[in-house]
């Protein structure tokens, strides 16, 4: 990826606010998507604010360092409502949220602990190109069902999409929004090639707008893409989380405290290990972006401490542990912008938005099609940085050609596996699976490299031969093995 603005460098003010506006928008869908989903009244400018709150801890603890926004994450959807439910007479409410974030940011900082003492080297070892390529792949493949979905805003029936007046406008609500964004990035001079999201969004929402004029003119309920009804029900401030945990109401009549924090421990942990896996994919997607290893420098340790700690200040304010964005990560890659005060000032425009009720319902309003048009975009390029991470990997060789067919299939077969309230994503189950795939091709590689060292031919090179040729068969083995 060609960057415009590498890590260190710093836009001007104006275009340091244009590009935080731009990162919004990307991430925005996504961040307010997590409490509406949960229900329970859960705070969508509070969910806004800890994504910001999170984010600055966690650029805090990697020294500023990594261009990466955290929001709302998607894994934790099924723990949050399972703190919610507790039990038949057991639930903590709002408490149940905190107690929860607390585990999962635990499981980072644990992690974090480990391989400071560890180091990094293992991580090269255990996931190298041929499996966090196609890893980071799937990550932008898995959402292009939710791209598409938003985009043609129809429904599905085995497979096809049943299109009526209402959703044809709305694809080409989305088309016009894609098409723009294209047009923008590719042909765009200076500024305007920087902000092709902007300019897409606005121009998809204005089309969208003047659908909806017309439809309300004319009482026609198929053209009105936009639901301005959200701007009577405004919330004029963020519902922090920590404000309302300890209001309740409980329910504790039977059974013990302790075993509802038990079923909330077992909701979040696994879940944790879960995301620490797309941590690891989206650090080296960023890092293969802005040429620079991430998980060295300012090293793993500090970003799993900055999301770990960041998820619980984020569930602090907004209920919500937080994530490393692909959305974020897309946007550095398209606009060419990695300056991590971009991120910061991100962060300081969402905990300020929060609180700015119109805008933050503005945002609300922006139509699914209009953002499924920018993630066709934003996604497919998380796909794409996957794939390029594999291009020096030679697949006419069986056993990378394995490890990646297996991650592929796994991954874009869905195959998430659900224990109980533990769900295991299909990202992470392909992961899983590509990781031990690659261990298994490389004991056979090592054993038949240990046969190759103490053969009777290898005993009869001469001294000044092998000293000679020594490092480079070394070096090769170990690439082979890696």
């Amino acid at each position: 990826m060609k960057l415009i603005y590498g890590v260190k460098d710093r836009p001007t003010p104006i275009q340091t606010f244009v590009f935080a506006l731009q990162q919004l928008l990307a991430i925005l869908a996504a961040t307010i998507a997590v409490p509406i989903v949960v229900g329970h009244g859960m705070s969508t400018s509070a969910a806004l604010f800890g994504a910001g709150a999170g984010t600055l801890v966690y650029l805090l603890f990697t020294k500023f360092k990594s261009p990466v926004f955290l929001g709302s994450s998607f894994a934790f959807i099924g723990s949050m409502t399972a703190a919610f439910a507790g039990g038949v007479s057991m639930s903590l409410g709002y408490l149940g949220l905190l107690i929860g974030a607390v585990f999962a940011g635990l499981v980072y900082v644990i992690i974090a602990i480990a391989v400071k003492f560890a180091g990094v080297g293992w991580i090269d070892k255990l996931m190298p190109a041929v499996v966090i390529g196609p890893t980071v792949a799937l990550i932008g493949l898995s959402l292009a069902g939710s791209a598409v979905s938003q985009a043609v805003s129809a429904t599905n029936v085995d497979g096809n999409y049943i299109m009526d007046l209402h959703s044809c406008l709305c694809l080409l609500c989305a088309i016009v929004t894609l098409g723009v964004t294209i047009v923008c990035s590719v042909y765009g001079k200076k500024m305007l090639k920087m902000i092709p999201f902007i300019i897409g969004i606005l121009s998809g929402y204005l089309l969208a707008t003047i659908f909806t004029l017309i439809g309300m003119g004319t009482d026609n309920a198929a053209l009105q893409i936009i639901d301005f009804s959200l701007f009577k029900d405004m919330q004029w401030y963020p519902e922090f989380t920590f404000l309302t945990a300890f209001r309740g109401p409980f329910t504790v009549e039977e059974g013990s405290i302790g075993g509802y924090i038990g079923t909330i421990a077992v909701a979040y942990i696994p879940v944790a290990f879960v995301v620490f896996a797309e941590h690891l994919a989206d650090h080296k997607n960023i890092s293969s972006i802005i040429e620079h290893d991430l998980l060295r420098d300012p090293g793993l340790s500090r970003t799993l401490l900055g999301d770990g700690v960041g998820s619980i200040v984020g569930a602090f304010f907004g209920g919500c542990p937080n994530t490393t964005y692909g959305e974020s990560i897309g946007c550095v890659a398209i606009s060419g912008n990695a300056s991590v005060v971009t991120i910061l000032t991100t962060a300081i425009l969402a905990i300020v938005a929060s609180f700015i009720a119109p805008f933050v319902t503005f945002l609300s309003t922006i139509p699914d099609c209009v953002m499924g048009g920018v993630c066709i975009a934003l996604y497919g390029f998380i796909a794409v940085s996957g794939l390029k991470m594999i291009q020096k990997v030679d697949l006419n060789e069986n056993e990378n050609l394995f490890v990646v067919s297996t991650i592929l299939v796994a991954g874009v077969g869905g195959m998430a596996l659900s224990f109980g309230q533990v769900t295991v994503t299909a990202i992470a189950t392909a992961l899983i699976l590509g990781i031990l795939v690659n261990l298994l091709v490389n004991i056979g590689k090592k054993k038949k490299n240990v046969t190759e060292s103490v053969s009777p031919e290898a005993e009869e090179v001469p001294q000044a031969e092998a000293q000679a040729d020594g490092p480079a068969p070394q070096d090769a083995q170990d690439g082979k093995k890696e």
